[in-house]
């Protein structure tokens, strides 16, 4: 994630700005040389490959910010993020897959950059390739995983990541259920939040909300991206150049890159994506088999589908889209559970003659299942629209709340399958959802504009 946002400020800001300005930027970057002396590489297939790494430096974070946001410990010197982003040959779409940090891995015959010796090809997970054999083995490991050559590698560290989020003003992330990680000290009610530098490095590392754990965490981050995108193309930085002199200066402080990513391709990808938006890009993660594969001296691994990722990075290497091609690309909340299968009885908590049956047919446009008989509710002076649910259906819930953002979530033991809305003052609109199985296709990938704030 954290690379990302340095690739996203390279890729869509070059365009709008000019050569000499990008040249300037380029001398900010450090340097490396992941593709020296590689040898049976995959062939190259249409588009070009970025594989984006972020790391857990954190040396340059001040002891306030370390304690503030729970970055305290010894960093690993391995990767934090792994993404294989794929920019299409037209330069029309970006795919974004997640690789899972903790994905089985079988790393390549190497020399140790710590000691120094030789090891023979052996069994890690995917984090620690980069910790044995730095960028050079980690584009080699992904490689071999994927099947899919790499073209250049980025690689950014916690404190670009935060400087980048505070100089853009902010990112908007909505929430349809309160997350709170007590190892991060995210704390975030349902609804919209304008999260700071700090507040989106706890959003996109926090893997301690639920059971989900590393697979939740890699889609929040994709979201976050995505309202990454939305902010960058809406708040006229694009086009701005001294705000994006200070964006791109900002982020390449820490970014490391290939050797052949320079100047003319900044400039070559930037003129030719000046019309990005959050619809323009997708996001899936490597499809998977067991998220609990034991191996010795290892631990628990995540070790991928074979058939279904293999079907995944042929379409990477074929250029083809991940996500299903919607007609319009209408905007739609992606929730767990589909409207069609929420059943909701709707009451009017307020003296507003006719609200209840507003709200009724909003979500019945929206494919809930409601009673079509809004009725009265108690109090009729509710301020919050509120959402009670049997705790038995909690994801119902969640999903109804995708459509209600803002909405406060009450359990009540007993209820039923029946959700029940009673609308408050603050009552505005429904927004439209649509479940994960109808809607990701076959690699569970989701537009940009489907996942960011509407």
């Amino acid at each position: 994630m954290r690379v990302v946002t340095g690739i996203s400020v390279l890729v869509l800001g070059a365009g709008g700005i000019g050569h000499a300005v990008v040249t300037s930027l380029e001398t900010g970057i450090n340097r490396v040389d992941p593709f020296k002396d590689m040898k049976n590489r995959p062939r190259g297939g249409h588009g070009m490959n970025l594989l984006l790494v972020g790391t857990d430096g954190r040396d340059r974070i001040t002891q306030e910010e370390k304690e503030k946001y729970r970055l305290g410990g010894a960093p690993c010197n391995c990767t934090d993020t792994v993404m294989l982003v794929h920019l299409s040959a037209d330069k029309e779409r970006a795919s974004v897959v997640s690789l899972p940090r903790d994905s089985y891995a079988e790393v390549p015959e190497h020399k140790d950059r710590n000691t120094g010796e030789t090891h023979s090809a052996h069994a890690v997970k995917l984090n620690a390739a980069y910790a044995e054999g730095g960028p050079g083995l980690t584009v080699r490991t992904v490689e071999h995983m994927t099947g899919v050559k790499i073209d250049h590698y980025l690689e950014v560290d916690f404190t670009s990541f935060m400087k980048t989020v505070d100089t853009l003003g902010g990112v908007q992330i909505c929430t349809a259920r309160p997350l709170k990680d007590s190892y991060t000290g995210l704390d975030l009610a349902a609804g919209p939040h304008d999260l700071d530098g700090g507040q989106a490095l706890q959003y996109v590392r926090s893997r301690h909300i639920d059971g989900a754990a590393d697979l939740g965490r890699m889609q929040r981050q994709q979201k976050f991206l995505a309202s990454l995108i939305k902010q960058m193309t809406r708040s006229g930085v694009l086009l701005n150049p001294v705000k994006f002199q200070d964006v791109a200066s900002t982020t390449l402080s820490s970014v490391r890159a290939d050797k052949g990513f320079g100047t003319e391709q900044m400039l070559e990808l930037g003129q030719a994506m000046r019309g990005f938006s959050p619809a323009s890009s997708e996001f899936a993660s490597v499809p998977l088999g067991n998220v609990a594969y034991p191996v010795k001296g290892i631990g628990s691994t995540v070790k991928w589908d074979e058939k279904k990722s293999k079907k995944l990075f042929q379409a990477l290497r074929d250029d083809k889209p991940l996500a299903p091609v919607r007609a319009g690309r209408p905007k739609a909340v992606q929730v767990d559970v589909a409207p069609q299968q929420i059943r909701v009885q709707v009451y009017n908590g307020t003296p507003k003659d006719g609200l209840g049956k507003t709200v009724d047919d909003a979500l019945r446009t929206t494919g809930f299942d409601t009673t079509r008989a809004p009725m009265n509710g108690e109090p009729r002076d509710l301020r919050h629209t509120l959402i009670s649910y049997d705790p038995r259906w909690d994801q119902s819930a969640k999903s109804l709340a995708g459509a209600l953002p803002g909405a406060e979530l009450r359990a009540v033991r007993g209820q039923g399958a029946t959700m029940r809305v009673t609308a408050g003052t603050d009552f505005e609109q429904v927004r439209q959802v649509q479940g994960k199985e109808t809607s990701r296709g076959e690699f569970d990938a989701v537009t940009g504009d489907q996942v960011a704030c509407p």
